[in-house]
């Protein structure tokens, strides 16, 4: 018998397990299976909302949503919302918030703008000297939050302040003359080495785009199977075949159809893009597989009882915080990048996007649940949201009270699904 049936075996009768998970008995396990399938029932609900959004605004614009240069158009322009939103997501699941990602993405600008500029720092060392100053912020936040134990919310809106303060003294004008190479971030695509692809039906197809595109169905249909086989082995309840099989050809319908538009584009796969889908696949491995991503989970949901089971919840709570500063980083080399220029406004309500995609996306207000594919789907919708009342011409005014509605819409959604399957007291 191996290890790994040893420990599975042991977790289940309640026992302690050699992987230091905390004992399970049968009956937790059931619940918790119960709480993934709310989970599962969520994430279908806002993949259907995001697609009955788009279907609104493509007969709202005249069909003008999906033309496929504004699908590149849409990752690009709201890449710097999925970028803050993973960052924003740990920082929620773990029972805080990050006021200051905004700030901190004008002052990070502005760093790396200064330095190519001014210090003439070929770009990737000023790329790097932006992440490190990003590594800093998160240090210095986490710190206090985790250490002091002064309230997040405290903290970050006094790194709001400071970090906007600190961008408007390094950049006291417009900054630009970035290299072409720096700009390709958030402007450029993947080099289509695989050439196009001409089919009478469907016209031009990138290379590149195609293969992701196919890779990703791939991934998403053996991922899928493994988690089902591996769920029907613990002993767990899954979904009927019919079901299983439904869900999986609705996503991969949806990641095709948007392949076939993105490969269909001008410039190709967005190099943003491709930094998302990796930045989606090593936080999602975080949260599911790693110790350190169930321990966030854990003090989201009740931090004396993490404590008392073994967590050190102060280190957790510090690592996330430098996990949000890193990504705020992230999402300033992205801004600066796309606009060629670093100016002292840039990120002005960044922060507040962030977390709408998290709340919208299924994050608990109170902590303790949220996953990066639901931040993700928020994230989009927030993107759709904005491209199309812009399409439409929509006062800015009235956007941003549209995007205030969904947000107040989705989380009282959330909360009346706790109350009635009394999750929620």
């Amino acid at each position: 018998m191996s290890t790994i049936t040893v420990t599975d075996q042991a977790e289940r009768r309640g026992q302690p397990g050699r992987s230091g998970r905390p004992a399970l008995d049968p009956e937790a396990l059931r619940a918790e299976a119960r709480v993934a399938r709310r989970a599962k029932l969520r994430q279908s609900a806002l993949l259907i909302a995001l697609i009955g959004i788009v279907a609104l605004f493509q007969l709202l614009t005249g069909g003008r949503l999906l033309v496929p240069d504004n699908i590149a158009s849409l990752i690009q322009q709201n890449a710097y919302v999925m970028v803050l939103a993973i960052g924003m997501l740990l920082v929620i699941i773990a029972g805080h918030i990050d006021l200051s990602v905004g700030s901190s993405v004008a002052m990070i600008g502005g760093v790396i703008g200064i330095g190519m500029a001014s210090w003439h720092l070929p770009w990737l060392v000023a790329v790097a000297l932006g992440l490190l100053v990003g590594l800093v912020v998160g240090v210095w936040q986490g710190y206090w939050v985790a250490y002091v134990g002064v309230p997040s919310f405290i903290v970050t809106l006094g790194g709001m302040l400071i970090f906007r303060g600190f961008a408007q003294l390094l950049v006291g004008r417009t900054i630009s003359g970035f290299p072409e190479a720096f700009k390709q971030i958030g402007n450029g695509a993947i080099p289509n080495l695989l050439g196009f692809t001409d089919t009478a039906a469907l016209g031009y197809l990138d290379g590149v785009t195609v293969l992701i595109g196919v890779a990703s169905v791939a991934v998403l249909v053996l991922t899928g199977l493994r988690n089902r086989r591996s769920m029907a082995t613990h002993g767990l309840p899954v979904d009927r075949p019919g079901v299983f099989w439904g869900k999986l050809v609705a996503i991969a319908v949806v990641i095709l159809a948007f392949t076939y538009l993105l490969a269909l584009s001008t410039g190709g796969f967005p190099i943003v893009l491709a930094l998302i889908g990796v930045l989606m696949l090593v936080f999602s491995f975080l949260l599911k597989n790693t110790r350190f991503g169930r321990s966030i989970y854990a003090i989201g949901g009740n931090y004396r009882a993490a404590e008392l089971s073994g967590v050190n919840a102060r280190r957790i709570t510090f690592g996330v915080f430098v996990i949000a500063g890193v990504m705020a980083a992230l999402a300033g080399i992205v801004v600066t990048s796309r606009a060629g220029a670093a100016v002292s406004s840039a990120g002005m309500g960044y922060e507040l996007d962030a977390i709408a995609a998290c709340f919208i996306g299924g994050a608990a207000v109170t902590g303790g649940s949220g996953k990066v594919g639901g931040a993700m789907i928020g994230a989009l919708i927030m993107g759709v949201l904005n491209m199309g009342l812009s399409i439409l011409a929509v006062d800015p005014a009235w956007q941003q009270a549209i995007k205030g509605f969904v947000l107040v819409a989705a989380v009282a959604f959330d909360l009346l699904n706790k109350r009635r399957s009394g999750s929620l007291s």
